[in-house]
């Protein structure tokens, strides 16, 4: 879909979305479904939502391991559709590895299930922002930082992701509305022994920024899949404080503009790759619940059985002489996907992983043939060179959008 219209207007929102204590957690396969105890610190949905003439895309990041599932994905989107006219969703899962188990859906009952309330809450946080949308000016900086590694790479030169990516939007008089932040590292600073929900460092990130700025910050997980956190001997606090540090000085340095002539587009693709791992055998189901339990296991069972099926959203907002590129990708992709990416598209591209839904790890052709965690069929069972392939589609969906042919 895509229109040209006159200029850019956007509104933000943010909703709590922490879960009951008492719900099994997610990232960690040796918890099993070992309940948390606490809340170490509030989850949330950020939702940013762009708008030109009747088009409009989402943009929401999410302090949870993953996005919702196929059916949630479905319930959402028909829900923002009707209530606020919004046609692209982007649900962008932090990857904290101290949220709630999404998978599952009859915790704590079938009729009163967190998931459904979540679907519930994630409809209400786009729909308000839609509805708070006005005129805006936007503005995009990148910087290569040294947050990160590459925890998965056998060998010399790991590729790593750097680019810390900002996008800022004011309104036409120059007061912010929202600023997104793509990064990409794993958020597993706090111990698997920490039975607690948090954010973990993209929380701190967001609340720094938010208490300089005065505006709402969405973070956006980037192309994480074999990339850690290099802190450097900082605490989750501290680590994410530090970033923030540098999204602040990114900000002060962009000027935002109207952009004339606007336009949005986007597009949807799903795909088939087949598995690696055959997800219908008894024997296979009853090896991967051991490490980690039944009823997460059988809800990954049902969702491969007819093959791997990530989803890819790919978007362009442009004016006169201005773009910006949006990919997602509903798995973990390793960041060389995004780093070659980025290098061809010839314009600034935020790359998410852990969008709009979450099919497991995504390796390079590289990174399945050195195997190990997040290259094994065990935890990647997607067909090797499938994320290439997805790739390739964005590239070329963004070359459609340009008039390319």
């Amino acid at each position: 879909v895509g229109a040209s219209a006159t200029g850019l207007i956007a509104g933000s929102s943010t909703i709590e979305i922490t879960p009951p204590i008492g719900y099994p957690m997610w990232g960690y396969g040796e918890r099993h479904d070992a309940p948390s105890v606490e809340t170490h610190d509030s989850l949330y949905a950020k939702a940013v939502v762009l708008q030109v003439g009747e088009d409009k895309i989402a943009l929401v990041g999410l302090d949870l391991g993953r996005a919702p599932n196929r059916a949630s994905m479905a319930t959402i989107r028909a829900g923002v559709l009707k209530e606020a006219g919004v046609g692209t969703v982007m649900l962008v899962g932090s990857h904290t590895h101290h949220g709630p188990v999404i998978e599952t859906t009859t915790w704590p009952s079938p009729s009163e299930s967190y998931v459904r309330t979540l679907e519930q809450r994630l409809i209400t946080v786009i729909a308000d922002a839609a509805a708070r949308a006005i005129p805006a000016e936007i503005g995009v900086a990148t910087k290569e930082v040294g947050y990160n590694r590459n925890r998965h790479w056998k060998g010399d030169n790991p590729p790593v992701d750097r680019s810390l990516n900002v996008v800022k939007i004011d309104t036409t008089e120059g007061s912010p509305i929202a600023v997104l932040v793509n990064f990409a590292a794993h958020p597993t600073t706090i111990p698997a022994e920490t039975m607690e929900f948090s954010a973990d460092y993209p929380g701190y990130l967001t609340a720094r920024v938010e208490e300089v700025i005065g505006a709402r910050c969405v973070f956006l997980q980037g192309a994480a899949g074999d990339l850690s956190t290099d802190r450097q001997g900082m605490d989750t606090e501290t680590y994410g404080e530090r970033i923030a540090d540098d999204v602040l000085e990114l900000c002060m340095g962009i000027e935002t503009q109207p952009l004339e002539n606007a336009k949005l587009q986007t597009r949807e693709d799903d795909f088939v790759f087949a598995s690696r791992v055959d997800f219908a055998s008894p024997v296979v189901q009853a090896l991967y619940s051991q490490a980690f339990y039944e009823e997460l296991v059988m809800a990954y069972a049902d969702e491969f059985k007819d093959g791997i099926r990530p989803h890819l959203t790919t978007a362009m907002l442009s004016g006169d002489g201005w773009q910006l590129a949006f990919v997602g990708v509903s798995m973990e992709l390793f960041c060389d996907h995004a780093i070659q990416l980025k290098r061809r598209t010839g314009m600034p591209t935020l790359v998410f992983g852990y969008c709009n839904d979450h099919q497991l790890y995504c390796p390079t052709i590289e990174g399945a043939a050195m195997g190990g965690y997040g290259g094994s069929p065990q935890v990647a069972p997607i067909e090797v060179g499938a994320g290439e392939r997805m790739m390739d589609r964005a590239l070329t969906r963004l070359f459609e959008m340009q008039g390319k042919w």
